[in-house]
Order: C-alpha cells, then structure tokens, then sequence
C-alpha cells in the first residue's frame, strides 16, 4: 500500500475531517446541497444556503417546492457541505444524514430570519430579511443523525493533488 497523497489516493479514511474541521467548515461555509427523496423514489438535490446552529442544519423555502413537500413523505436527508467558495485553506467536505423538521410558525421564522440573513452575509439584512418573510416560507430543522462521509485534504502532502514525494535516500 502506498502512502496517500505521495504514491495514490486509494484509501482516504485516514483523510476523515476531525471535530474542530467540521466546526470551522459549518461556521464559515454558507451553501450546502441538500439531498432528499422525491415522490416516486428518484433522489433529489438543491443547493441551498444553510445556517448551523444548536448543532442543527436550518434552511429555508417555500412551501409547494419540491424539496419542501418531500419531506412531508420522507424526512430523510443529507446536507453536504464544502470548501468551496470559502476562504478556508485545502479542500474539505463534509456529508452529514438527518432528520428535518418542516417549520411554518411565526417564532421560529422570528428566531431564523435575521440570523440566516447574517450568515449568508446579505447587504441589506433587513430587507433580505422583509423578502424572506413571506406567507409560504418554511423552516427546515435538521437533526444531525450521523456523519455519512468527511475528506480533508490538508492531511495529505500537496493538498491531495500530486504533491512532492518524499525524498528517498540513496546509498553508493
């Protein structure tokens, strides 16, 4: 077996993002794919901004959308969440299953709104906030159930793309 990053990349579960990883990744990433099952079986995916907080996923749409009604038949999901667009160093990613709550009441939109608007860094938050709040809009909750599948890449020399070997020794 070679050593990863330096001779293959073919087992990574030494690669795994630790606790501390997954905490600077979910406070600075705003956008997630949230996967779901659609009516009739075929999975499903969005992206969407996310909030996490109280160790929960919290996104917001509106009723009547796809995503929304499945979850009426299949609280199931997965959020995956990546690196990508952010200012972190290497390339991260974590996949985390879940169980989502639909919210439509008025406290927790209260609760969500201005801090969704925050996170996801909009200019005029109160005005985001003002669009946001519309008559169909819901809150998904999602309760961590287990982490599907972690990668981070600043554990392996060059980043994970062929970076320098390791010098080998020569001996006349």
């Amino acid at each position: 077996m070679g050593r990863i990053g330096v001779d293959d990349l073919e087992d990574l579960r030494s690669l795994r993002m630790d606790d501390d990883g997954r905490t600077e990744l979910l406070r600075v990433a705003t956008e997630c794919v949230f996967v779901f099952s659609e009516p009739g079986g075929w999975p499903g995916g969005v992206v969407m901004s996310f909030l996490f907080e109280e160790g929960k996923f919290w996104l917001t749409a509106v009723a009547g959308r796809t995503h929304a009604e499945a979850l009426r038949l299949d609280p199931r999901v997965t959020v995956v969440v990546s690196s990508q667009g952010t200012p972190l160093q290497g390339r991260r990613m974590v996949a985390v299953r879940g169980v989502a709550v639909v919210h439509t009441d008025r406290a927790t939109k209260e609760w969500f709104l201005p801090r969704f608007a925050a996170k996801v860094g909009a200019a005029a938050s109160e005005e985001f906030v003002r669009l946001l709040d519309s008559p169909k809009r819901v809150v998904f909750e999602v309760t961590p159930v287990r982490i599907a599948a972690s990668h981070d890449s600043r554990k392996m020399p060059g980043d994970g793309r062929g970076g320098p070997r390791a010098e080998t020794s020569t001996e006349e």
